[in-house]
């Protein structure tokens, strides 16, 4: 099971704040095999642990933890595929977000989740929340991934608007980091840590306001295309590949029930059961071939403890994992690893 992939477009993200920063990255390309032909070309992708790697190579050649908030300084709609054209000619901030997590799987596809826009209407504000999924447990591939991300968010809808005032706050999941003096440099708003969620918090006074460079024609063409190539993503998907898809992100400290994953398909639990059969499976058969293929790809792909896989697969314990990761290999998981 592939953890999942994303533009190269990414790529040109990393080598301009490397350039900004000056420093060369073509070296750490070429031993990850990026050649300029590879990163300029529209269809290629690469592995998002391949991105993690090249990502942490890029923070020890510099010696900035906080590369990923200058990775979103120059972050760019245009990096983000068609989600960021949509937003551009978006005819309002609202629209704008909902195009960049509704196309986001088109540019980007992980098995942790995808983000997503909605409006929060907790006492009265209706904010719009502009959510990236959960990376936890995090370590020192992955913070700066969140940190790009809603670095570049914030950068996006500034320019989007013409105004830094949009983003009232900014939330990490994860604990504050030495370095966060560097937050408040980059967002001009408050910044928490230790958040339920990683996310953006804009103030609802500002979802209706015009954006720049609305154009409602354009906005048109650009999502028929983009609504045509997400129908046939969703095409080409076979019903268990879908239902894996959804259990995946739901596989965290805990293993998801039928229930869950019916909620997250918004189909009703036992339509799940009949057409997983009529493929020839059972939701219990999916789950466990799930855990199974996903530990394989966290123990051959990355560099994740053996207690963070057993964290994200669900399992109690340590203990628990390997001796199922030992049924399904025939091997204990560090010398398969090794």
């Amino acid at each position: 099971m592939k953890l999942g992939d994303i533009s190269v477009s990414y790529l040109e993200i990393i080598a301009k704040t490397m350039a900004r920063l000056d420093f060369d990255v073509s070296d750490i390309f070429t031993q990850y095999l990026l050649s300029p032909v590879v990163i300029a070309s529209p269809d290629a992708r690469i592995s998002i642990p391949k991105l993690m790697h090249i990502g942490h190579a890029c923070i020890r050649l510099t010696g900035i933890p906080w590369l990923g908030l200058e990775m979103g300084r120059m972050t760019a709609p245009t990096n983000l595929g068609m989600s960021g054209l949509i937003a551009i000619s978006a005819h309002d901030l609202r629209q704008a977000c909902s195009a960049i997590a509704d196309y986001e799987v088109l540019s980007s596809f992980n098995v942790r989740g995808q983000s997503k826009f909605y409006l929060d209407q907790g006492e009265g504000l209706n904010d719009g929340i502009l959510e990236f999924y959960s990376l936890s447990p995090y370590n020192e591939y992955n913070y700066f991934v969140v940190d790009s991300v809603l670095s570049g968010w914030m950068y996006i809808i500034a320019s989007l608007v013409g105004s830094n005032s949009a983003v009232k706050k900014v939330c990490f999941e994860f604990p504050e980091p030495i370095y966060s003096y560097k937050y408040c440099e980059f967002f001009d708003c408050e910044v928490l840590f230790n958040q339920p969620a990683n996310k953006l918090v804009i103030n609802g006074d500002w979802l209706n306001r015009t954006c720049l460079n609305s154009c409602q024609s354009v906005y048109q063409l650009l999502k028929r295309q983009a609504d045509s190539e997400l129908a046939n993503v969703q095409l080409g998907l076979s019903f268990t590949e879908k239902v894996t898809r959804a259990i995946t992100p739901l596989l965290n400290k805990s293993i998801p029930t039928l229930d869950q994953v019916a909620e997250q398909l918004n189909v009703a639990p036992w339509t799940i059961r009949r057409k997983l059969i009529d493929e020839g499976g059972s939701f219990q058969k999916l789950l466990n071939e799930t855990r199974r293929d996903l530990a394989i790809s966290y123990m051959s792909r990355t560099k994740l403890s053996l207690g963070e896989i057993t964290y994200l697969l669900g399992f109690g314990s340590p203990t628990a994992f390997q001796h199922a990761f030992k049924r399904w290999t025939g091997k204990a998981p560090g010398s398969y690893r090794r």
